[in-house]
């Protein structure tokens, strides 16, 4: 079994390496960039699977994780990465990679993995891709409520009252009243600098 390790922090490359090649049939070649890799997959002996760091130098994201899998007829590559989220591990799953790898994952599981994926079956951590990702919060946002949101919404797109209204299906004095309160909790005097409180925070 001949798997390639491409990554460009030599200390885990190297612990990685020793990890496979101490279960005795696997034989392991490595590449600290991209390009490197791509150099190594034309020229050696073919590869049962590669395995390609998400941030290494050259790869350009899910680009490269392309790029490989074409190379000479079609390659086995997955993706290993420390930092990708399950977003980016779906989009490579779909992209025909042969899975992805977090780089948190236990030696012996991980060594598990890449003999499951170089003899031909696609991998992915359950409990990586069904964890709840954390959503960042915003003070601002946490001050106000759903409602006060959605007009303070409605006046950073430099809307009137009555097209707010009209939009969330309310009352125009409804809407003033939220108005109102939405000045006092962000500190702004007038509609101009809610807004610009609003878009200065990242609110929308």
């Amino acid at each position: 079994m001949r798997v390639l390790i491409a990554d460009d922090h030599d200390l885990l490359r190297d612990t990685l390496v020793m990890f496979l090649e101490g279960e005795g049939r696997m034989e392991t070649a490595s590449a600290g960039t991209f390009q490197e890799a791509c150099a190594r997959i034309e020229s050696d002996e073919p590869f049962d699977l590669i395995l390609l760091d998400y941030n290494m130098p050259g790869m350009n994201g899910l680009e490269g994780l392309r790029t490989a899998i074409a190379l000479k007829d079609g390659q086995r590559v997955a993706l290993i990465s420390g930092e990708a989220t399950r977003q980016i591990a779906e989009d490579a799953l779909e992209a025909g990679a042969a899975g992805f790898v977090p780089k948190s994952l236990p030696a012996k599981s991980l060594v598990n993995a890449v003999k499951f994926m170089a003899m031909g079956e696609q991998y992915a951590p359950i409990d990586f891709m069904t964890a709840v990702e954390e959503v960042p919060t915003n003070a601002l946002a946490e001050k106000l409520t759903p409602r006060e949101l959605q007009v303070l919404k409605g006046l950073t797109e430099g809307k009137s009252n009555k097209e707010i209204a009209r939009d969330l299906d309310i009352t125009e004095p409804t809407i003033k009243l939220h108005v109102k309160t939405l000045y006092r909790k962000v500190g702004a005097a007038n509609r101009t600098q809610a807004a610009m409180i609003a878009r200065e925070a990242g609110l929308f």
